[in-house]
């Protein structure tokens, strides 16, 4: 018996990864985070399975479920949203999954940053403006970020911040960081990427609060902040460079 993590994507079935479908299909019991997981990521179960939306549900509920499986030697689907080794919760599954000697596996999924800039249609490292992706949030009702990590730390570069859980924080996240980077600092709200509801929502520090409360959007969203998306004047790379050889590409004279 395996519990097997799976990655969903952001939304978009179709983003679902064939290995993640394929267990799917083998596992009698599916559990999966109802308020991020459509339904439709699951329709490859099995007709007999047990689907379960565990969002009510606390994590000795959850283990409870697990546990029962075990006791009847099937395996089961833990569907996150997203990729689930970012704020997917699986570290305290895991913890409690190891001291059962129950067995486990994670796929990956296809995360929200990477469907967001999908969907802007671009990429978020360029050259000369913006070579890192910080992947963080804010503290708001959940646990406090550790020493060092905090906003005004990680917002000090010009890296590209996406911004996870904290889209009821946009006051906070301009208060920190227009000082440093001003009030024209581009920022991209994604709502819920790749659903049918998806919206793409761009400004700059000083406006985008407004801009996303128009929309009254209050969940379900990722920010994204940085330079790379606007900058329009960088350098090409030398990745493609006509003038440059590597390994695989001879200079040509």
């Amino acid at each position: 018996m395996t519990v097997h993590f799976i990655g969903a994507g952001p939304g978009d079935p179709d983003l679902l990864t064939i290995r993640g479908r394929n267990l799917i299909e083998q596992c009698k019991y599916c559990l999966f985070a109802g308020s991020l997981v459509p339904k439709e990521v699951l329709k490859a179960a099995p007709k007999d399975a047990k689907i379960i939306d565990t969002a009510p549900l606390n994590l000795d509920e959850i283990i409870e479920i697990i546990v029962t499986a075990n006791n009847e030697s099937e395996d089961v689907a833990r569907v996150h949203s997203g990729d689930p080794s970012l704020y997917g919760a699986i570290a305290e599954q895991i913890r409690r999954l190891k001291k059962l000697n129950i067995d486990f596996e994670i796929t990956p999924g296809v995360p929200a940053f990477a469907a967001a800039a999908a969907a802007l249609g671009q990429e978020l490292t360029l050259p000369q403006v913006s070579q890192s992706v910080i992947l963080t949030r804010t503290s708001m009702k959940s646990s406090k970020m550790p020493l060092g990590e905090e906003l005004e730390s990680l917002g000090s570069s010009k890296a590209t911040l996406a911004i996870h859980l904290s889209i009821r924080n946009l006051r906070y996240i301009r208060r920190i960081l227009e000082p440093i980077h001003g009030s024209d600092y581009p920022v991209a709200v994604i709502y819920r990427v790749t659903w049918p509801d998806q919206k793409i929502i761009r400004g700059t520090l000083s406006n985008i609060f407004e801009k996303v409360r128009s929309e009254k959007i209050t969940r379900t969203a990722l920010i994204l902040i940085g330079p790379a998306l606007e900058e329009e004047n960088y350098p090409d790379s030398a990745l493609y460079d006509a003038s440059r050889s590597h390994l695989l590409r001879i200079k040509k004279t």
